[in-house]
């Protein structure tokens, strides 16, 4: 009885220890893959490349909050490595081959947080891309204001911006009074000037400061002649629109429907399927000797959305919508061939 009971004993100790043994190892596995995952970002690979890091980005101003506006990686993406290379190549066809001097690329892919820059050292007088901030500055003012966008504005002196414009379209119209949300349209959709200066007029300017300020941007000096972005400070401005991590929901909407209304065709637009929607704004700026062209977009395509924002100089607005073009066709092409890949 004895040798029996000695017996089961020893089964049993021998059992607890095994399983003891393999509860330990398979914890160590787990809790070593957690950490890996977890510090991903804090290791290098064999070859001796550093992974990237984040940064966040967080709204200050409150007490017990801090908002988040934008999560980003330190480094290109890998994916885009391949379409920065075509980029690249078309910009040096163009430089060699027509009046463009110069050009500059920002591009985001939605899906993953990818995203590349090309010549992002350069600078350009962005335009009639400023009317982005005036328009999201006044839907923040309206969040504050219920019924601001429903109050009217007088038109009552034209404004002399001292230069030509080579893209017009529709303008209001002197003597008439228009609502504010309208004037929006006018200065997104169509880039009339002169209802951007109404508006302008009526900006409390505290608004556009502190929207500058969030975004970690420069604040616009407003008895400086000039203003410069790089076409990744200005994307910030359509991220946020797109995110709606600056607005509330319902005026990020609006803001991204207005810019799916602008109707400059010349370039992204036109390196684009037809039934491809996007949402955008352009400017143009320079002198008649030095041409500066730029365009900001949001491509909705399929389950690849992507944003892309291009920035050139030249001698004139041909070369430049042209390259704007072809570097919008390639970047279509590529995103389609990805999105493809997926199913």
């Amino acid at each position: 009885m004895k040798s029996i009971f000695s017996k089961k004993i020893s089964i049993s100790y021998i059992s607890a220890i095994a399983t003891i043994v393999i509860t330990c190892f398979s914890t160590f596995l787990v809790s070593s893959f957690f950490f890996k995952e977890t510090n991903i970002k804090d290791l290098d690979v064999s070859d001796g490349t550093n992974l990237c890091n984040y940064k966040v980005k967080r709204l200050d101003g409150y007490s017990f909050i801090k908002p988040l506006m934008f999560v980003d990686e330190e480094c290109e993406g890998d994916n885009l490595a391949q379409i920065k290379h075509e980029i690249n190549t078309i910009i040096q066809k163009h430089k060699s081959m027509s009046n463009v001097i110069s050009t500059s690329v920002y591009l985001r892919d939605y899906n993953n947080g990818d995203w590349m820059t090309i010549n992002d050292d350069l600078q350009y007088e962005p335009g009639s891309l400023f009317k982005v901030p005036i328009l999201i500055a006044y839907l923040k003012m309206s969040e504050d204001i219920p019924g601001l966008l429903d109050q009217e504005l007088l038109f009552h002196t034209p404004f002399d911006i001292g230069k030509n414009v080579a893209f017009q379209s529709k303008n209001i119209q002197l003597g008439h009074k228009y609502k504010i949300r309208e004037l929006l349209k006018y200065m997104i959709a169509y880039s009339d000037n002169n209802a951007t200066a109404i508006l302008n007029n009526n900006l409390k300017p505290e608004i556009l400061t502190k929207l500058f300020l969030d975004l970690n941007l420069e604040v616009p000096n407003p008895k400086a002649k000039h203003y410069y972005f790089t076409p990744k400070n200005y994307s910030l401005f359509m991220r946020a629109i797109y995110n709606a991590s600056y607005l509330s929901d319902e005026n990020s909407e609006f803001a991204a429907e207005l810019l799916g209304k602008c109707n400059f065709k010349e370039g992204i637009l036109s390196g684009l399927p037809k039934d491809i929607k996007i949402a955008h704004k352009f400017g143009e700026s320079g002198t008649d000797q030095e041409r500066q062209l730029h365009e900001s977009a949001i491509v909705y395509l399929r389950n690849k959305p992507y944003l892309l924002t291009i920035m050139t100089k030249g001698k004139d607005n041909t070369s430049l919508t042209n390259i704007i073009s072809e570097i919008s066709t390639a970047v279509y092409n590529n995103m389609l061939n990805q999105a493809e890949e997926v199913f």
